[in-house]
């Protein structure tokens, strides 16, 4: 467990169920003080589904609604339908919005919803033990692929890449958690979302790239490094669209 220190009014001072070096914890942290740099508080709405980040809620100090596994942006499409005035985002991990949900995401990125997308990429199940995910590397070891990812098993799926595609997409851009800078452009990228949606902009998404020292079966230190030497040469960072 650790503890997620802030004085942000959006983050509740609390401990976290998060493993050491985990990046959620960080991320959580962002976006409760871009909320409050923005004055949202009252208006926003977050919507988790199952994975890591699956009681958020605990965690901020706005409302939030939980979603069925990989539907969190059709149950974000819902609520901002019916609620425009509200600000409403979804906070996902890879195996969420880029497998179970992977319909769910293309197609309210295709309508180009007005809804704001933190996409964490940890390149592995977190939740459920470890097991391969759309974004796994090559060669890369987890539960279900303990000798590393093979080709034959599909290449790392590059969500970001094919949404940018889209027309109804407007802003999409890959950032890190592996260092002090790398934080604080995330921090400004997840800003620019929030903002777009109150401009009413239409469809933005952030892809954070996240540490899972857990999974990856190495100390956070190293687990920061792989994310700069290893995972970022197979997702670039900077803006995509």
């Amino acid at each position: 467990m650790g503890k997620v220190f802030s004085h942000s009014k959006s983050l509740r001072n609390i401990s976290t169920h998060y493993c050491a070096g985990c990046g959620h914890g960080i991320a959580h942290r962002l976006i409760a003080e871009v909320v409050d740099e923005l004055n949202i508080r009252e208006q926003v709405i977050a919507v988790a589904p199952v994975g890591c980040a699956v009681i958020a809620y605990d965690y901020w100090d706005f409302d939030c609604s939980e979603a069925a596994h990989g539907r969190a942006l059709a149950v974000a499409t819902a609520i901002k339908r019916v609620r425009p005035q509200n600000i409403v985002f979804t906070y996902q991990g890879d195996g969420d919005l880029a497998a179970i949900g992977t319909n769910e995401t293309i197609h309210a990125a295709n309508r180009g919803e007005n809804l704001t997308v933190i996409f964490i990429n940890n390149a592995v199940y977190g939740m459920t033990g470890g097991q391969m995910a759309p974004t796994t590397l090559l060669g890369q070891k987890t539960a279900t692929t303990p000798q590393g990812r093979k080709p034959e098993e599909g290449y790392p799926l590059k969500i970001s890449e094919m949404l940018a595609l889209l027309a109804g997409v407007k802003y999409i851009e890959r950032t890190a958690l592996s260092s002090p800078q790398e934080v604080m452009k995330t921090k400004k990228a997840i800003r620019q979302a929030f903002q777009n949606q109150i401009d009413h902009v239409g469809f933005s998404l952030v892809e954070i790239l996240s540490p899972c020292p857990t999974y990856w079966a190495m100390p956070p230190r190293q687990a920061l490094d792989w994310i700069n030497n290893v995972m970022a040469k197979e997702f670039p960072l900077g803006r995509i669209k």
